[in-house]
């Protein structure tokens, strides 16, 4: 990577680090316009003002477009996510090689006042 290369790759990483971006370009990676309200159901989570702020972002940065029948990707949003395609495959794999946690304990300590959780401590 030359260090005229760095800027460019900041930039995008800046852009597809603030929240929920990722998921509205990964919701409209099948090719097919949705409408806001579709397209915040489909990113899940996402408050009307984010995913306005998000939309902005990703327009101007020419990701992203609004048609007729909704919000679509442009042709190097579409070259962006097809190069992210190899995410799932990736993360499957990352996924099933981290080693697994122990599960946490769900018994309860044992009760210090005579066995019965709620009874009274005995008196002095």
């Amino acid at each position: 990577m030359t260090p005229r290369d760095k800027p460019a790759i900041f930039q995008l990483l800046a852009l597809l680090e603030a929240r929920y971006a990722m998921r509205v370009l990964w919701a409209l990676r099948d090719g097919h316009a949705q409408t806001f309200r579709l397209l915040q159901d489909s990113v899940g989570g996402v408050t009307p003002n984010t995913l306005n702020t998000r939309i902005k972002e990703l327009r101007e940065a020419g990701l992203l477009t609004h048609g007729a029948d909704g919000y679509l990707l442009t042709p190097a949003g579409t070259d962006l996510v097809r190069r992210l395609g190899e995410l799932p495959a990736f993360a499957h794999k990352w996924a099933a090689g981290r080693p697994r946690k122990a599960p946490t304990p769900t018994t309860t300590p044992p009760a210090t006042n005579g066995g019965e959780p709620d009874a009274p401590p005995p008196a002095a």
